[in-house]
């Protein structure tokens, strides 16, 4: 029986995922959920919005701030005033979780390449081109 697109789409994602987590691991002793994982990869260098880390991952403020707190309590994010709004705070990385956001964008390259020897250039190459175009909404 044939699997459908979505499930294949979440299976990959977690190949993806897992091999982060592992390298975190065994790189710099950091263990990370999957979803602490997902905010660290997708966290600026320069710090961001927890409402604007909660509409780029499609999840509430409220579990952004749940996140935040465990990344907070093992010292890879803290919480800054932001310049721009007297209101508001940035989440931003501390030292050690600059070094993760690092080893995950290494790490990301490498899986690339390694999946580019594993299946080809020119599929990863219409693989990339089809996650990159304009789905809708």
């Amino acid at each position: 029986m044939r699997s459908n697109l979505a499930r294949l789409l979440l299976t990959r994602f977690r190949w993806f995922d897992d091999r982060l987590r592992r390298a975190l691991t065994s790189e710099l002793d950091v263990d990370v959920t999957p979803a602490q994982s997902l905010l660290l990869a997708s966290l600026p260098v320069e710090g961001a919005r927890q409402a604007d880390l909660a509409r780029e991952l499609g999840v509430t403020r409220q579990a952004i701030n749940e996140l935040v707190k465990s990344l907070e309590r093992q010292a890879l994010v803290k919480l800054v005033d932001d310049p721009a709004s007297a209101r508001a705070k940035l989440v931003c990385p501390t030292e050690t979780g600059r070094r993760s956001i690092e080893l995950a964008l290494q790490t990301f390259d490498d899986l690339e390449a390694m999946l580019q020897s594993r299946i080809g250039k020119l599929s990863v190459d219409v693989l990339r081109e089809v996650l990159e175009a304009d789905w809708g909404e």
